[in-house]
C-alpha cells in the first residue's frame, strides 16, 4: 500500500473478514501493453521509448521505497484503460521483496526463465539491479518484437543470459538509433554494480529526449514479430497452466478411490513465474464408436484456483463458467465419438494445436489431421460407445480463457465384438472469441490407438 504512483497497480485495501482476506487493487481494464502495441496502426521506436519510460518510472519508485518486483514481464505490464494513450500499469507483486538499500543478498531463485539476470542464474547475491535486465530484456522485445534470448533448451538459454550472449542483427536492427542500442547495452551489463539504475535510465537521452533522439518511423517488421511473440508466450502460458493441472489432477487420481466427498484441492500458482520445466499440452482423441458421455464428479472436481488467492468457495459466475467448460468438453467428446467432424470443426479453433500419441510425439496444428480420423475411422463406425469423464478439474484463466483435466474412460465393442475400456489423461486449453468458447489446444496420454478391426 506504500506504492501510490501512477504506473503501478495500487493496492487500496486489505480487508479480513469471517476467515476470507480480501484485496482491492485499481481497476485496470486496458489488457497487457504488447497487445495493444500489436493493435495499432502505427508504431515507432519513439513509441518504444514512452513505453519504457513509463515502467521505468514504476521500477524507479518501487526501487526509491526498497523494494524489488523480481517478475517484471509482458504479462505484468498492463493498460490503465481502453483508451487511446492510456497509463502502462505494473502489477503481480507476488515475488516482490523488501531489501536494504543497495545491499545484495540471496533471496532465492525467482522471475521467469528469459527474464532472470546473470546474477540469479550464478546464485550471487543480487538486488535492484535484477529489474532493470528484465527491463532491458522488454525493451529489446519492443524494439523488434523478439526477445534477446532464446533457446529452446533451458540450460542453453541460462549459460547465454549468463554470457550475456545477445546482438543486434540486421536487419531488423539496422534502423534503431544508436542511442536505444546504447540504453539497452547499459541496462544488460553482466555485471550487476555497473549496471545502469531505474534512476540513471530515465534522464538517458533516448528516453529523456525522445522527441528529438528517437527515430519516428513505423516499425511494420516489429509489430509482425510481436504479435508472433504474444501468440507463443500465451500458448507457453497455457501450457504452464496446463501442466499444474495435471499436476493436481494427478494427485486427484490416485486419490480417486478413496475420496467419496469429491476432488482434490488444486494449488495456487502464478502460472509463468519461477523456473519450472514446460509440460507440453492436449490433443485430439481416437475415439472407437459413437453414443453417450457421462461427467462423473463434475461439481467436486471443479476447483479453482485464482492467481492471488486460495480461497475454497468460488462465486456463482466462476462456477457457471467452469460448468460451461465440462459442458462444452462433454459436447466436443460426443462429436468424436459420433464421427461429427462438422459438429467437431464449430467446437476447435482452426489452428488448435494438440500433442497426441497418433502424432508419435509432434505438435501438430490444423484440422488435417484429425479429419483423417474422422473420413476413414469415427464416421464409419457403427458401435455403441459410451464416454466416462472422471473427476474434471477446471482452472478458469481470465475473462476468456480456461483449462481442464480430466481422466477420460471409453467403452466400445471390438471388431471380434468384445467389450473393451480404454483409459486417456486429457488436457484442454479452452479460449472464448465473441462469447462462444473454442478448444486451442489439446493434450492427451497414452499410447497410439490401434485401428479397428
Amino acid at each position: 500500500r506504500l506504492l501510490k504512483h501512477p504506473n503501478i497497480v495500487r493496492l487500496h485495501d486489505s480487508i479480513s473478514e469471517e476467515g476470507f482476506h480480501y484485496l482491492v487493487f485499481d481497476l485496470v481494464t486496458g489488457g497487457e501493453l504488447f497487445e495493444d502495441i500489436v493493435a495499432r496502426e502505427y508504431y515507432s521506436e519513439a513509441d518504444a521509448s514512452h513505453c519504457i519510460h513509463q515502467i521505468l518510472e514504476s521500477v524507479n519508485h518501487i526501487h526509491q521505497h526498497d523494494i524489488v518486483h523480481r517478475d517484471l514481464k509482458p504479462e505484468n505490464l498492463l493498460l490503465a484503460s481502453k483508451c487511446k494513450g492510456a497509463a502502462v500499469k505494473l502489477a503481480d507483486f507476488g515475488l516482490a521483496i523488501e531489501v536494504q538499500g543497495e545491499q545484495q543478498a540471496w533471496f532465492g531463485f525467482a522471475g521467469t526463465p528469459g527474464y532472470l539476470s546473470p546474477e540469479v542464474l550464478r546464485k550471487d547475491p543480487y538486488g535492484k539491479p535484477v529489474d532493470i535486465w528484465a527491463c532491458g530484456v522488454i525493451l529489446y522485445i519492443l524494439l523488434v518484437g523478439y526477445p534477446p534470448f532464446w533457446d529452446e533448451d533451458q540450460h542453453k538459454l541460462y549459460q547465454q543470459i549468463k554470457a550475456g550472449a545477445y546482438d543486434f542483427p540486421s536487419p531488423e536492427w539496422d534502423t534503431v538509433t544508436p542511442e536505444a542500442k546504447n540504453l539497452i547495452n547499459q541496462m544488460l551489463t553482466i555485471n550487476p554494480a555497473k549496471r545502469i539504475t531505474a534512476d540513471q535510465a530515465l534522464k538517458h537521452p533516448w528516453v529523456c529526449q525522445r522527441s528529438t533522439v528517437a527515430s519516428m518511423m513505423h516499425r511494420q517488421e516489429t509489430v509482425e514479430c510481436l504479435r508472433k511473440f504474444n501468440a507463443r508466450r500465451k500458448l507457453k502460458g497455457a501450457i504452464l497452466t496446463t501442466m499444474l493441472v495435471s499436476r493436481n489432477f494427478s494427485a486427484a487420481k490416485s486419490l480417486l478411490n478413496k475420496k467419496s466427498d469429491g476432488g482434490v484441492k488444486p494449488q495456487s500458482n502464478n502460472k509463468n513465474s519461477l523456473v519450472s520445466p514446460a509440460q507440453e499440452p492436449a490433443p485430439l482423441q481416437t475415439a472407437m464408436e459413437p453414443q453417450t458421455t457421462v461427467v462423473h464428479n463434475a461439481t467436486d472436481g471443479i476447483k479453482g484456483s485464482t492467481e492471488s488467492c486460495n480461497t475454497t468457495t468460488e462465486d456463482e459466475d466462476l462456477k457457471v463458467r467452469k460448468q460451461e467448460i465440462i459442458k462444452i468438453t462433454e459436447q466436443l467428446i460426443e462429436a468424436i465419438n459420433n464421427g461429427d467432424f462438422e459438429a467437431y470443426t464449430k467446437i476447435c479453433d482452426p489452428g488448435l494445436t494438440s500433442f497426441e500419441p497418433e502424432a508419435l510425439g509432434n505438435l501438430v496444428e490444423g484440422m488435417d489431421f484429425h479429419k483423417f480420423y474422422f473420413e476413414n475411422l469415427l464416421s464409419k463406425n457403427s458401435k455403441p460407445i459410451h464416454t466416462t469423464i472422471l473427476n474434471p478439474h477446471v482452472h478458469v484463466i481470465g475473462e476468456d480463457a480456461a483449462c481442464i483435466a480430466y481422466i477420460r474412460l471409453t467403452q466400445y465393442i471390438d471388431g471380434q465384438g468384445r467389450p473393451r475400456t480404454s483409459q486417456s489423461e486429457e488436457t484442454r486449453v479452452w479460449h472464448r472469441r465473441d462469447g462462444k468458447w473454442l478448444n486451442v489446444h489439446y493434450h492427451c496420454s497414452g499410447a497410439p490407438a490401434a485401428p479397428l478391426q
